[in-house]
């Protein structure tokens, strides 16, 4: 199969959905509105996708349908706040199930590929609330294009050592692949020494964008959307 020769990326993460009772999911509708915007083929959501584990399986449901109808592959990576353990909203639902959609940790051990783009998105989920390193031991590139996922804490010095998943200079720059995803930081900001690019997309409620990332025979161009105003999930959603 020829890959298309190039790919339009939507990298957004923290979006704590049902941090407060009731079921809001207008920011995920938002985000999904904003990939149709700019021709996204592809969504990566970098980690606490839900604010925690007791979400109700209505919910989960709905979070499902909006995801099955996004018209478009969605790769999400479990974070520490909805990470993978027994009663996860990722194992007691059906977001694993449709086809569009990727859990690494569930549907992939840590890695998917595209060969349509010729493309691998790989990442190490949260499984559980321990601490681990997210960016340990980078994956091998095997495909034209690699984008990694991490869900962690930046370490800018010392005084960051205590904090849990931190992410360091080092570990970004050892990675071989053209982009790196992360989510934890509610505020988007790139980091490391810009040998590899690495964004924290940020919150999208306090960020108020996503970052857009597109790889083509130029390279690999980073920039922040602003998010749409939601049309509502009956106008987003596809048949």
């Amino acid at each position: 199969m020829q890959a298309k020769p190039a790919l339009t990326v939507v990298h957004s993460s923290d979006l704590h959905l049902c941090a407060q009772t009731g079921d809001d999911f207008s920011v995920l509708e938002t985000v999904l509105e904003t990939a149709d915007r700019v021709e996204a083929d592809l969504v990566l959501l970098a980690g606490d996708i839900f604010d925690h584990n007791r979400v109700r399986t209505s919910s989960i449901a709905k979070a499902t349908w909006l995801l099955r109808g996004a018209g478009r592959q969605i790769v999400i990576l479990p974070g520490n706040h909805d990470c993978l353990v027994p009663d996860s909203v990722y194992r007691r639902g059906d977001l694993a199930e449709p086809e569009n959609v990727c859990v690494l940790g569930i549907s992939a051990d840590e890695a998917v590929r595209f060969p349509q783009w010729d493309l691998e998105v790989w990442g190490r989920p949260h499984i559980d609330y321990s601490d681990h390193s997210p960016l340990a031991l980078p994956r091998a590139r095997s495909t034209r294009w690699q984008i990694a996922m991490a869900h962690g804490h930046w370490v800018t010095g010392k005084h960051d050592l205590h904090r849990s998943y931190l992410i360091r200079d080092e570990e970004i720059a050892a990675c071989t692949c053209d982009y790196i995803a992360l989510g934890h930081w509610d505020r988007a900001l790139q980091i490391g020494d810009g040998s590899v690019p690495a964004y924290y997309s940020g919150s999208p409620q306090l960020a108020g964008t996503v970052n857009v990332i597109r790889l083509d025979s130029g390279g690999v161009h980073v920039s922040r959307e602003p998010l749409c105003e939601s049309q509502g999930p009956e106008r987003r959603v596809r048949e």
